[in-house]
Order: structure tokens, then sequence, then C-alpha cells
């Protein structure tokens, strides 16, 4: 929380500006009170008044280092005071001498602070003034406009220069405290930064509409801060980043003028030779870019001088370490300039968009164009170039001119290439793409703040970083945190656990960091599965980050050894399939949800015995009978009778003796539950006639009958497939991690020989109950336990998890710790594999991936009304599967069937699903629907096409010409589909001759078959000609013979009507048609669309409609919305490709 500590009272106006001073608890404080005040704040007094302006003091500040105050007022004078009595007054007096004329000097009236100098020379008032952090310099600005340099020694000051430009009062000024230049600001709304050494204008930033009003430097960082009429701005003047190129073992990068050489092995970092001139220093025209031959010895050094310039240097052998021999480069103009062979750079000519290829003379040897309008050229191996625009990146090899990558980006900053140069990573403002050497993207990783450097370790790792992290990124995108940091760095070089890196002043250090998180994960990566199994034992490696990274990478097998915790251990080890440390997890949490759980995964796994001793351990004598039933156990199913027996649980046994097939137990078990005719019904139909006839005599008169003439079937149980033991567990590869790691994560080391008999393997037996008296049976039931029985051969032992090995094939060697095997995990289903490889919507509808299929049609053909394709979606999907019984107890087997196999082809390559529907149908279907045309059976005809219409987006054709065929045939079914809708309207209408007449005539501008247009056209004719309407049916007449008709009954009556109109040339009715401008006719409303009006289409059957119809369901094809985007008509592989 803010809150106020104190405040200090004293002036007597408007305070202008208030400072700490850097040592001492003291403010200085300028008022228009006229006066400047210093206050004590640890005594929250005021300790000093300084008075001697004559107007309003606009500012005032505390020497850095020295016992002064300057100020600045608006009587025109800048006062420099000496406050080195203050300090001495205190700072307690050593002896009594002093502090008596300490007290001496209190009562006559000694001054604390004295004017050392006034500073006259601006002509209005002086808005601000300030000293330089280490020279005896003042700047000051002031209403005229104008910044003054003033020098000061021990006994004047005076002015040395006035720097002119703003067109306004200047409000701030400061020394800027790394570099020799001047920063001001002023109500002309601009921000002017000078060169102290020159006295000239360097740059300046200007505001459209807010004048400024004050300047702050960051006491550390490279910040400036302007406040201004509507807010702040934060800005550097200069970029921080220093130049370098880095070259095996060595770096070169540039700093205050000098190139420099480090020494990455020996840590050695000397001056080369000077690059730039001193004086010539100014604003952002440092380096921006080296580029190093090391077979040469020759660097580049690019900057934004002249508007982007480079030099040329060809360095002595000899003179690194010396660093003294300046020499001439050789300079040029260019946006960027990089090697791209031993003794050639490439310089990029932005204007022209050219690259020119230059020798070490700098003489240019080759020019070419770029394929795209780059605006940065960067090294992409010999003689290539990786060329970058605002939104993607190229590379270009000059010698054949041919691009051999392309790759969409957001605007790129960086490239950074492997030590192999296979990779590359980009580098953007906020993303970090890594591709292979051709511009294949492998990953992208979004950083929301910004990326600052980056390079790749010794095991492609590519290690970056941010304003305040040092990080990973695996190669297949994942990412972490290796550190944080307190300032930027630019990373050079990573060897090993040691990051050398470049600060913001360009001092080289070198960061030592923990890779142990990153090699696990890439080791895990890569499959080297012996040096993750070292790294779990020896590193500290942890946490549930890890844990969950290891199950979301589907290593729980490799979790499992981290984790101490016995309910995710059991988690992680059901989801491995490791049922040993399932069930020691489950003994020790030794809970009924655990025990099912572990009982569902054993069965799942085939295990029988583990899934009888999970049943046991929860009372479950239901799911245990059923166990023995299917695993054909009968004589322990006889002991689960017995038990129910002891329990008096009646359906318990009549379910025991169901199972059993005991026809006589069942009996006895109806017969003592009173169920006296079930009893006899089930005696007489299983044969037991000597029961069936004591029951009767029983049961008198009420013996109930059995129908007449009716086979009895019989409730016995099918033969299990299987008796006894363990199902046939599926033959596994052992897990990498099982054995080396199976001692690790649970603290104590356990002993070498597996549990096969562990202290549960004995109870797994039911009790012997023959001998028992009910009362003791009881007894041990209500104990918790299921009784033991000692003649039985252990039950089930853990030795029965070994698979058993086949007579025929001799087996591997396995050591001694083999014993474990871990589930298979399951493949991916085929429906699966053709859903991933495939954008046909057919063939995601085949695979059952009906929401898929349904996506993809909105998209492709903006399809939103999806009925009609219901049953043609279950169709392609039941057609796609066949399905086979194996054995009556067993579930059926659905199998894919794939299209064009064959007994060649590979078992592991998936082919794309055998589709019901394929274009030769739809052919047949055509020219049916053209016979039912031209029969006059209309709506037959239409349910056809529109049969037609709804198969296509449903079709898969092979080659691109059969593309265009189905793309034709959609055209030529719309047309039909929408003439016949218009002739059965037409039918409809009775009573509306005009509309009958109109439709008639729309008819025949459909796109029809010729014996269908003769057909149409002998209608309209005939239609009109009834309505007389002579002119137009002499119009359709004069049509009908120009298509030479076949049939001469036709042409005769066409004749007849030019007769019988040109006698009489008039229309009886005026009609919506105008058969001399083209149209076409609106698929809803049925009213001619005459060209150049506006229209809208259907996505798929591309039905034109009045505009009105945008948004609704097209009326043709029942399918696709009115105007809708949609990307087009997919229905062939070929089109991916």
């Amino acid at each position: 929380m803010h809150r106020c500590l104190f405040t200090l009272l004293g002036h007597l106006d408007y305070i202008r500006t208030v400072q700490f001073h850097h040592e001492y608890p003291w403010i200085v404080s300028a008022s228009d009170d006229q006066t400047i005040r210093i206050w004590n704040w640890q005594s929250r007094t005021c300790i000093s008044v300084l008075t001697g302006h004559n107007h309003y003091v606009m500012c005032a500040s505390f020497h850095p280092k020295e016992d002064l105050v300057v100020s600045a007022s608006l009587d025109q004078t800048v006062r420099v005071w000496d406050i080195g009595a203050l300090r001495k007054k205190t700072v307690s007096p050593a002896d009594d001498i002093l502090r008596l004329s300490q007290m001496n000097a209190d009562l006559f009236g000694g001054v604390d602070a004295v004017v050392k100098y006034v500073l006259e020379g601006h002509d209005r008032g002086v808005n601000w003034a300030a000293f330089h952090p280490t020279l005896p310099l003042i700047v000051s600005g002031a209403d005229d406009r104008q910044v003054k340099l003033w020098r000061m020694n021990d006994t004047k000051a005076w002015e040395v220069d006035t720097l002119r430009g703003h067109m306004n009062n200047v409000s701030c000024v400061m020394f800027h405290a790394k570099q020799d230049i001047i920063v001001s600001n002023s109500e002309d709304k601009s921000i002017r930064v000078w060169d102290v050494t020159k006295r000239t204008g360097v740059q300046t930033f200007r505001r459209e509409h807010d004048r400024f009003w004050i300047l702050a430097s960051h006491p550390e960082m490279n910040l400036l801060a302007a406040g201004h009429d509507s807010g702040m701005i934060v800005f550097k003047l200069e970029r921080e980043r220093p130049a370098f190129a880095v070259s095996g073992d060595s770096l070169f990068y540039a700093k205050d003028r000098f190139l420099r050489f480090y020494e990455f092995s020996t840590q050695r970092d000397t001056q080369v030779i000077p690059i730039r001139r001193p004086g010539t220093t100014s604003l952002n025209q440092g380096p921006r870019t080296l580029s190093y031959s090391p077979t040469e010895n020759a660097v580049l050094v690019c900057s934004d001088v002249d508007g982007g310039s480079y030099e040329l240097y060809v360095i002595p052998k000899d003179s690194i370490g010396r660093g003294d021999g300046a020499q001439e480069a050789k300079r040029g103009l260019g946006g960027s300039a990089v090697f791209v062979a031993r003794n050639r750079f490439a310089v990029l000519d932005k204007s022209n968009n050219q690259v020119l290829v230059k020798n070490l003379k700098n003489e240019i040897v080759k020019k070419g164009s770029l394929p795209i309008a780059a605006d940065a050229i960067f090294y992409a191996g010999t003689g290539n170039l990786l060329c970058r625009a605002e939104d993607r990146v190229v590379i270009f090899d000059l010698q054949q001119r041919i691009v051999l990558g392309d790759l969409q980006t957001p605007f790129v900053k960086y490239i950074v290439w492997s030590n192999d140069m296979e990779s590359v990573a980009l580098l953007s403002k906020h993303a970090i793409i890594i591709a292979s050497k051709k511009l294949v993207h492998q990953c992208t990783l979004h950083e929301t703040i910004r990326v600052k450097s980056g390079a790749w370790d010794d095991n492609g790792v590519f290690i970056y970083t941010t304003l305040n992290h040092i990080k990973y990124c695996l190669p297949n995108g994942d990412s972490g945190i290796i550190r944080t940091l307190d300032v930027p760095i630019y990373i050079t070089k990573v060897s090993g656990n040691t990051i050398f890196c470049l600060d913001r002043d360009g001092k080289n250090k070198a960061i030592v960091i923990d890779a142990t998180e990153y090699i696990f994960k890439l080791s895990l990566l890569k499959k080297k599965y012996d040096h993750v199994m070292s790294m779990i034992r020896n590193s500290q490696l942890c946490g549930q980050a890890m844990i969950a990274y290891l199950q979301q990478k589907g290593f729980p097998e490799v979790a499992l050894h981290f984790v101490k915790d016995e309910r995710t251990r059991f988690n992680l080890a059901l989801e491995s399939g490791n049922i040993q440390i399932a069930v020691a997890s489950a003994k020790e949490i030794d809970e009924k949800d655990h025990w099912y759980r572990l009982g569902v995964e054993a069965l799942r796994q085939g295990n029988a015995g583990i899934v009888e001793y999970a049943y046991q351990r929860t009372k479950n004598f239901e799911r245990l009978s059923f166990l023995y039933l299917i695993t054909g156990n009968m004589e322990k199913l006889s002991k689960m009778l017995k038990i129910a027996e002891v329990k008096n649980d009646v359906m318990g046994q009549f379910h025991n003796a169901l199972y059993l097939g005991d026809v006589r137990e069942r009996v006895k078990i109806l017969e003592n539950a009173g169920h006296l005719p079930l009893a006899y019904i089930t005696a007489s139909t299983h044969g037991l006639h000597d029961v069936s006839e004591r029951l009767a005599a029983e049961l008198g008169d009420n013996v109930p009958s059995l129908p007449e003439g009716k086979v009895p079937s019989l409730l016995m149980p099918p033969p299990p497939i299987m008796c006894g033991g363990d199902w046939p567990l599926l033959r596994v590869m052992r897990g990498v991690f099982e054995g080396g790691l199976d001692n690790i994560g649970r603290g104590a080391p356990e002993e070498d020989e597996e549990a096969a008999d562990a202290d549960w393997g004995e109870e797994l037996d039911m009790a012997d109950v023959d001998g028992l008296q009910n009362g003791d049976v009881g007894a041990i039931l209500e104990d918790g336990e299921v009784p033991e029985e000692n003649d039985e051969e252990g039950g089930w032992d853990l030795e029965d998890l070994e698979l058993p090995p086949e007579p025929d094939t001799p087996r591997a060697s396995v050591n001694a710790r083999s014993s474990v095997f871990v589930a298979p995990t399951p493949g991916m289903p085929v429906s699966q594999i053709w859903t991933q490889r495939s954008s046909l919507a057919a063939e995601h509808a085949a695979a059952g991936n009906f929401d898929t299929a349904m996506r993809l049609l909105s998209r492709q053909l903006g399809i939103r009304n999806f009925a009609p394709l219901r049953s043609m979606f279950l169709d392609l999907h039941s057609g796609s599967h066949t399905y086979l019984r194996a054995f009556s107890t067993t579930p059926v087997i659905s199998l894919a069937v794939e299209r064009g196999w064959n007994e060649s082809a590979s078992p592991n390559v998936r082919g794309p699903p055998a589709l019901v529907f394929n274009f030769s149908q739809l052919e047949e279907k055509l020219k049916t629907g053209y016979k039912a045309t031209t029969s006059g059976k209309f709506t037959e005809a239409l349910r056809l096409f529109l049969s037609i219409l709804h198969t296509i987006p449903l079709i898969v054709v092979e080659s691109r010409r059969e593309v265009d065929e189905v793309k034709e045939l959609i055209i030529i079914v719309k047309e039909y589909v929408l003439g016949l809708k218009m002739e059965l309207k037409r039918r409809e209408i009775k009573d509306d001759l005009v509309r009958q007449q109109e439709l008639a005539a729309y008819f025949t501008h459909c796109n029809l078959q010729m014996p269908h247009l003769r057909l149409a056209l002998l209608n309209a004719m005939t239609v009109c000609y009834k309505a007389k309407n002579l002119s137009t049916a002499a119009n359709f007449a004069r049509r009908l013979l120009e298509t030479n008709p076949t049939i001469e009954n036709q042409a005769k009556t066409a004749r007849q009507v030019l007769q019988a109109a040109e006698r009489n040339m008039t229309d009886a009715s005026q009609l919506n048609y105008d058969f001399r401008n083209p149209f076409v006719v609106c698929g809803a409303t049925y009213v001619p669309i005459y060209r150049g009006q506006k229209d809208v289409s259907c996505p798929f059957c591309s039905s034109r409609f009045v505009p009105s119809q945008e948004g609704q369901l097209c009326s043709v094809c029942d399918l696709a919305v009115i105007g809708s985007d949609a990307s087009g008509l997919l229905c062939s592989p070929s089109q991916i490709r």
C-alpha cells in the first residue's frame, strides 16, 4: 500500500522540483516563493533556506559528487550554491573548539549555503539547469529557446557555447550518463539530442500534438523518460545489442569503436583494430552486424551510416592481440553484407532488390536479382543466402539462382544456425521458429516477452534468452526455463553447461547452467534410454512438472521411479501396465476402489491370478464366481457354492449352481427356498425322475403341467475356451526401463530376487470348507480373510506372470530380473490413421468420424444441412468395415476394408478406406435420370438428379481429369434439378396463366440435352400459344426449328405456330421474360437475373440467386448455404499433393 509518511511544510508557493541527495538524508526543493530549501528527511526539518533568486525558482538539484546545488529561475539566471558549510555542520564536530565555532556561527548568523556562481546569459527565464555526472559542466535551457553549456572551476564559471534549434521554450535539459550527448525537450513538441563535443544537433524526435515538459534518466539502465501533455514515453537512444560474429572457438565483437577478439577456451579478450575514427559517433550509427571469414581473416562491419553501409577489414594475422594497426577500410553502401564464401561477400541493394557479390578488393564479381523483396540477407551456407521479407524468409542459391526453401514467418530479426548447419533458428520479437536447412518447419515457440538471442548447444538443443530468462527449446518444440536473469544478455556460444554471452556493456561473461532437465528430456526424445537410466540414478530430477511431462510423453514407467506417494505410484503403474508395482501399492493403500481398478487392469492383461486376488480382497463374490466360470475353475466354483451356503445367500448359491451346471443342487436350493413348482419343473426337464416323483407327491393336486409338444432346453453353462491358469498373455517386449530401474524411487533397495512367492501368494486359495462347522467358516469370513488351504499347490504364484517358453522357439537370454513384462501399448486404430492422413470428407465418414467429415464439408462446400447425407454417411461407414465372429463367447471383431488392396501390399502400410460410392454409379444414375425426363416422369427424374447431387460430396476419384468430370457433372445435374423444379411448380399452378408461361419459358433456358431442350421448347410454345401470347410462342417455335428436330411431328407443329403468329404478332399478356437479354434463373424465386444485375451463388452447386437469398439454404441442392465462403470441392488425393 502506498501512503504518505510525512509532510514537510515551509514553502509559501508552488513547489517546482524535489530531489534526494545521493548520500545524506537531505531533500532539495525549488519553489515559486523564490527560495530553495534543503530538508533533513530523518529529523523532518528544514535545515537551510537558499535565498537570492528574485523570481520563481524552476528547478534545483544536488551535484552527484560535490557539495554543490544548481538552480534555475525565471529571473534569467542559473545559480550554483556551495553547501560545504552545511555538510560540515551536519557531520558532528570532532572537538570542543570546532563545536564552539559552530555555535558562534549559529548565534551570529553564519551561512550554511552561499552562492558560488551566478550564470547570466539567457535572455528569458531559465527553466532547467543540470550538472554533468563527472565533468565540471552545467547545461541550462530557457524560454529564449536556447540550450547553454557552461564550464566552471574553483573560482569562476563561464559560458562555453549555445545550442540553437528549438522553436519554443526549452522545458528540460540533461547530460547523458554514458555518452557525450545532451538531451533536451521543449514546448515545441520535440526532444533533441546534441553532441557535446561538436555542439551540434544529432537527432530530433517529434510528437504531433503534445508539448514536452520534463526528462529523467534511469540510474542504471540505458533508458530515458520524457513527460508530455498527455502522458509520458520511455525510450532508448541507441540499440544496446553488441554486433558479434562467432567462428569456432573465437568471437569477434564491436565495442567502443574497436573490433575485439575473444577466445572461448582461454577466455582471453583482446583489442584487434579501431573500426571507426574518433568523432564519428552519432546516434544508432554503431555496427549492427558483423560477418567473419576465418580463412581470409576478414571482417565485414555493417551499420546504418548513410542509410546502410558496410566496411571491410582484412586483419593481419599478427595484429590480434596488438590492437594498434589502424587501417583504412574498404567501404560501400548496402542494406546488409555477409560473407557467402571464403573470399566473396554478398551485399544487398534494396533499391533494385539485387544482390551484389564482391571480392575482397571490393569489386563486383556478380549481380543477381532476389526472388522476394528482401530487406535483409543472412548467411545460409556456402554460396547460399537467407533473404528476409516482412512475412517470410527464403533460402536462395546464388550460383544456380534457385530458391531452396521458403517459409512463412513473423518478422525475423536474427538467424542462428546450428553447428552442423542442419537446423536454423529464426528469432522474431516474440517467437522462435526452428526449421531445417531447407526451411522445412519443425516447430514454433511463442514468448510473451521479447526474445533477445540464442545459440545451439552440442546436442542440438536451442538455448535462447528473453529479457529476463535463459530458456531451452528441444527439437520437438518442448521448452522450459533454465534460469532467470537480472539484466538481458546476448548468447554467443553454448559449450557443455557453460553459456558464453555478451552483456549490454559489451563485456564477455561465462554463465554455468544446470542442463540436467533438458538433457534428460532430450535423451527421452532420442530414445537414449541407458542415458536416461543413469540420469535417474544420479540426479535430483523430480517434481510434479517432470512427472506430468513423462506421463504426457507416454513414459509412465519412467515417472514411476520418481514417485514415492503410493496413490500416484498406483496410477502410474496401472498406466504403464506394471501389475507388480500396482499390487504392492494397492496393498499399501488397501481401498476398495484401488483393488477394483487393479482387477480391471489385470483382467485386460489376462492375468487371472491377480484378478482373483483383487476380487478376494474386496470380497466381491459375484465377480469371483464369474471369473471361475470363464476360466473353467470348477473346483473353486464349488467352493464358492459352499461359501454362499454358509452365508445363507440363496441367490449366490443358485448362481453358483447354475455356473457349475449342477442340476441336483439347483433343485435342492429351489426346494429349500419353498419354490416347489419350480423345483419340480427343473427336475422333470433335466430327467431327474426320482426327485420329480418325490416333489409331485409333495405337491399333490398342485403339480404344474409341462407344455405339450415342446422340447425343453437345458440351462447348462458352455465349456470355457481355456481351463485354469492365466489367459495367454501377448508376447511383448520387455520395457526398456524395467529391471534397470526397479529399485529406484521406493527408497530402500530391495533384494535382488524377484518376489515370486511374496507374502500374499498363498492367500489366493479359497477355504476348504468341507470339514468345517458352519460357525468356524463364519468366524473366518468375519475375520476378513479368505481361509487358506494347505493341501493345494500354492493357488497362484507370481511365477505365473512369466510367459511359458514356446517349445520350438529358442528364447533370447535374459537376465535374472526379466520376469516383468510391460503390456503392449495399443496400436493406432485404422479409422484414426484414415482420418489423420486425409482431408477428404468421404474417408472421414468411412472411418466413422462423422463430426470431422461434416466440418470438412462445411469448410469446403459451405454445407449446413446434413440430413440428406445421413444415410450415405452410415453406408460409407458400414461399407468400409467387415466383421468376423471368433467364438460364441467373444465379441465380434471389426476389420477395416481398404481401397485397392492386394496380396503384395505391405502389412504395415494402411491404404485408404474402401468406399461404397463411385463415379461410375453416378454416370449410370445420370443416364436413368435422362430416360425418366424423356418419358415425362419428372418427379422420378428429380429424385435421381438430387440423389446424384447429394452423393457427389462423398465421391473420391483418383486423377485430375476425373476431378474435372465430377465438377462438370455438378453443373449438368444442377441445371436439370432447377429446370425440373420449375416445371413441377408450373404444373401445380392452375389459375395463374402468366406465371405458367414464365416458368415454361425459363425452363427452355436451362442447359439441357438436345432432346429435352426440344421438348421444353415445344412445351413453352404450346403454353404461350394457348394463352394467346403469339409473339412469344413464335420465338419458341423459331428456336425449336433451329435445333433441326428429328421428330417430324415437332417440326410440323412449330411451323404451324409460326404461320399463325405471323398473321398476328401480338402478346395477350406481358411476361417477365426478355429472351434478347441473357439471364440466369434464381434457384429460389424462379425469376430471371439479367446480365449486370447483382446475384449470389451456392458454393456447392453454383446455382445463382437474387441477393436477398444470401444466408438461406440453397433450394436447388438442399445442402449448402447461399453466399457462404468455401474452399471448393475436394474429391481426390491428387488435389492435395
